[in-house]
């Protein structure tokens, strides 16, 4: 049985030489600095934050931060914002880019939207944690609720149960597509309401909290909060389009059901 090694640092700095990791997953991990060399890199897939990436001795990070800019030119849009306007025409985009995706998750049958491909979170599960996304973003952050949080919301991977019951969020829960999507649409409200009275000047506004415990001490402004909640957006999105393309090719793919 394979081992599970779950928020170790055992391996910071470790060698490995002649290992077998064929099929190992990493998932979360902190993998700066590491250096792969004479090894097998046959059909590996990697995602996540990707800076100073040497394959070869050739530097492929601008290579892959242009095609997804092609294929998602919503990313482009979503660096060059610097207005209040900026941020309203932003989320314009955002609304119309998820509608066009709920719109094709819909054509789907019930079970597919909550099927993991790959083992990465279900369609139903991205809008769930969406909702725990605005809810701390917005709700908490901005809008200075002290408790925002829907219990259908999902938090991200580490984020224990009892942590996430002491938010109100109940990790457990298995709602509908339907009833996602009523939830999410209130949060989505939030937002716009948000973005439709900002202005150059709110957007350096000072929230008064950090986003959690254990937080760096820093300013975290108005601007810096929704441009957070609106890279969660497009990036989540564009996981749900990747993964909607798997099911639609094989609705009943293997996977766990959440």
């Amino acid at each position: 049985m394979a081992a599970d090694y779950d928020g170790t640092d055992e391996f910071r700095a470790a060698s490995f030489t002649g290992a077998d990791f064929t099929g190992a997953s990493f998932r979360d991990c902190d993998l700066r600095q590491a250096k792969i060399t004479d090894s097998w890199l046959v059909d590996v897939r990697m995602s996540g934050l990707v800076e100073n990436f040497i394959v070869n001795d050739v530097d492929v990070t601008a290579f892959v931060e242009g095609e997804l800019d092609k294929r998602h030119p919503e990313r482009v849009q979503l660096r060059d914002m610097r207005t209040a306007d900026d941020y309203r025409a932003m989320w314009g985009t955002i609304e119309r880019l998820w509608a066009e995706t709920v719109v094709r998750g819909e054509r789907l049958p019930a079970p597919a939207l909550h099927q993991r491909v790959d083992d990465e979170w279900s369609f139903v599960e991205t809008l769930r944690h969406l909702v725990m996304a605005t809810d701390k973003w917005c709700g908490y952050m901005i809008l200075d609720k002290p408790m925002p949080y829907h219990p259908f919301g999902l938090p991200q991977p580490g984020v224990s149960p009892a942590d996430a019951a002491a938010l109100g969020i109940d990790v457990d829960a298995r709602p509908l597509l339907a009833e996602v999507l009523e939830v999410r649409g209130t949060r989505m409200a939030m937002v716009g309401g948000i973005v439709d009275r900002l202005t150059d000047h709110g957007l350096e506004l000072e929230c008064p909290r950090l986003p959690a415990s254990g937080y760096p001490e820093e300013t975290y402004t108005v601007g810096r909060c929704l441009r957070v909640i609106m890279t969660e957006e497009c990036e989540h999105r564009r996981y749900a389009v990747r993964d909607l393309a798997a099911l639609e090719a094989d609705p009943g793919l293997g996977g766990s059901t959440r």
